[in-house]
């Protein structure tokens, strides 16, 4: 294993899944309950096995699925045939995943390259020793892999109108979930938490708030944060009177983000003739 991914995957070693076999005392698996990783760098999910008979085994296949039994999804599989010191993988295989262990001494850890949040879930170790007794085992506790990103704001964008109320939507990505901060003209701005504004989608990794009753000739700032860092992006409404300046320049309706450094965005926004582009923002 590289040092990069013995610094950035944490082990959380609660306790050990060692529970023998129904049909054989002596077959063992051991798994952390739980591996933390952070998005875009390797995870390494350990899984080690001892069986009755011997640690020389003439054939073997290795399996990692997402989720448990035959209802999970087979992320990897390989076989060592004859003897062999490798274990090959299918033709098909996800280069992403691959044998971090040596399966000959029993070491069928995995590794993930480039993890995502999308990896998050419970992973499950699966050993089969063709023509021997008791040839197959599989862990059922698994490993629950926890994959952490900085705070990322995807979208923030402002409905409504001047007749009807005007309303900001700020969107965010990052795990642990982040908080959001809203900050208004002159201080700090109290977001709408009602549903369904504060929806989390699947995997406990998006939120989306809202601020009400934004004015014209406004600055607001969305702030998201959790312990991994924060972003942020800024939009700015028009007064009427600037909404007739932009027209006069012609300026396209259309909006705008831009990356800037440190992952410190700031959104412009050119909607329906109502919004102009403000200055940046400090990281």
């Amino acid at each position: 294993m590289d040092s990069q991914a013995l610094m950035i995957t944490l082990f959380l070693l609660l306790h050990h899944s060692t529970g023998p076999a129904a049909h054989d005392d002596s077959w063992s698996m051991k798994v952390p309950a739980e591996v933390r990783a952070i998005e875009g760098y390797p995870a390494v999910l350990p899984c080690s096995f001892t069986h009755p008979h011997g640690t020389q085994h003439t054939s073997m296949h290795v399996m990692w699925r997402l989720g448990h039994g035959h209802t999970g999804t087979e992320l990897f599989r390989c076989s060592s045939l004859n003897g062999s010191q490798h274990c090959q993988p299918g033709p098909h295989q996800d280069q992403r995943y691959r044998l971090e262990g040596n399966h000959r001494a029993h070491d069928l850890s995995l590794r993930i390259n480039s993890a995502t949040l999308e990896d998050s879930g419970r992973y499950y170790c699966r050993v089969e020793l063709p023509g021997q007794p008791q040839g197959s085992y599989e862990n059922k506790m698994g490993t629950r892999l926890r994959v952490e990103a900085p705070p990322r704001i995807l979208s923030l964008t402002v409905v409504g109108s001047a007749d009807i109320g005007l309303k900001a939507l700020c969107q965010v990505q990052g795990s642990p979930l982040p908080d959001i901060q809203w900050m208004g003209p002159d201080d700090i701005l109290d977001a709408d938490t009602r549903p369904p504004l504060s929806q989390e989608a699947a995997g406990q990794h998006h939120t989306t708030s809202q601020l009400l009753d934004i004015q014209p000739g406004g600055q607001y700032t969305c702030t998201a944060s959790n312990p991994l860092g924060k972003d942020q992006a800024t939009v700015y409404i028009l007064l009427p009177s600037q909404e007739r300046s932009m027209k006069k320049h012609r300026l396209t309706a259309l909006p705008l983000i831009l990356g800037l450094a440190l992952g410190v965005k700031v959104l412009l926004a050119l909607g329906l003739g109502t919004w102009m582009i403000k200055g940046s923002i400090k990281p």
